[in-house]
């Protein structure tokens, strides 16, 4: 494991470095030739596992040859849902709002972000780049009252879906954050994951009220310090995607580069490590979290994991995964209708994981069957 973390570790330095890059070069203009990827509409079969453990290995219904419903379930779809303009989008972060059912799509590289109204397929511009000095946008979420929480390196912009007017923002105090990802908690509390410190910050209500009226920014505190169970990982990128328990009896945040699950207790401040019964999850990026199942996004991996979390989430097993490079290196998911749609950052095409041409346009894939 070392020599994997360490690797992991350098592959989260240059994300940090991403922004410094070189502009990519233009999107080209049609399918790959030879990976199967859909964004021209097409439908991909994933690969999936059914086992306990972090192995990826061929199915086990198709190997043993069963037929019916086990045969059938061992087979995925990746096709695409919802189409980016720009050809520098590099999608990260993706939000449903629980009212009108809009989903938010945030750029890595510009800031923008995008807006899918229900019936539509292409996505329009809702906050250009720039706005209000963003020149990157990672993790996004809605809460109940419409407002869409928008991070970015050093903090987060609170906006109303309505007027898109900004009403609260919120900052970093010291240097070296990187700000990731948000979840929302059921009274309200906006939580966010910062990667390189390895700590999680919150907003609460209260905190959201003050900024609001004054409308000045206002500084993030830290609500969870995991630094002693990180101790040990290399410096750059861990702490990455996070979910909100919809009884608010915990948060669940997961560790890139070693590939632990932490679960994070709101009430008492206290952090533990969810047993995975031998399932690791490296390369993990955005949470889904639904009615005691957690989908996991692996960026790099092109892989998507569904676990089932005990009772009290103290441990989790793996149930399915999907490994398919249609997946184009997915950064975050949320679950809609019984699938799952995948943001397909295309990172490792001239973004922040490396050089390269993006296959245009960017988009939102839709996952059936895991």
């Amino acid at each position: 494991m070392p020599h994997a973390r360490r690797t992991l570790a350098a592959a989260g330095l240059a994300l940090l470095a991403g922004l410094t890059l070189a502009p990519s070069a233009p999107a080209a203009t049609g399918p790959h030739p030879t990976d199967g990827r859909t964004t021209d509409g097409r439908t991909t079969a994933g690969r999936t596992t059914d086992a306990p453990t972090a192995a990826d290995h061929t199915d086990r219904a198709d190997r043993s040859g069963r037929a019916g419903r086990a045969g059938r379930a061992g087979r995925a779809r990746v096709s695409t849902a919802y189409v980016l303009p720009g050809d520098r989008v590099y999608p990260e972060g993706i939000g449903a709002d629980p009212r009108s059912g809009a989903l938010y799509v945030s750029s890595f590289t510009t800031g923008t972000i995008y807006r899918i109204t229900p019936g539509q397929q292409a996505a329009e511009v809702f906050l250009p780049a720039g706005t209000d000095g963003r020149t990157t946008a990672g993790g996004l979420k809605v809460d109940r009252a419409g407002r869409l929480w928008v991070v970015d390196r050093g903090g987060v912009s609170v906006y109303a879906t309505g007027t898109r007017r900004l009403l609260a923002r919120f900052e970093t105090a010291g240097p070296g954050s990187w700000l990731n990802d948000v979840a929302l908690a059921p009274d309200g509390t906006a939580y966010l994951t910062d990667s390189t410190l390895g700590v999680v910050h919150h907003v609460t209500p209260a905190q959201l009220r003050k900024a609001m009226a004054t409308g000045r920014p206002a500084a993030l505190h830290t609500a969870f310090d995991l630094a002693a169970a990180l101790d040990g990982l290399p410096p750059g990128f861990a702490l990455n995607g996070i979910a909100a328990d919809p009884s608010g009896r915990y948060l669940l945040t997961v560790d890139m580069v070693g590939g632990g699950l932490y679960r994070l207790d709101p009430a008492s401040g206290g952090v533990s490590r969810v047993d995975l019964h031998g399932a690791v999850l490296t390369h993990a990026d955005g949470l889904e979290l639904r009615h005691g199942t957690l989908w996991v996004a692996h960026n790099s991996s092109n892989t998507i994991s569904r676990l089932r979390l005990s009772a009290d989430a103290g441990s989790a097993r793996l149930e399915r995964r999907l490994t398919d490079p249609a997946l184009q290196v997915p950064t975050t998911l949320v679950r809609r209708d019984g699938h799952l749609l995948v943001v397909r950052s295309q990172f490792d095409k001239g973004g922040p994981m490396g050089p390269g041409t993006p296959e245009a346009p960017f988009t939102v894939a839709a996952v059936h069957g895991i």
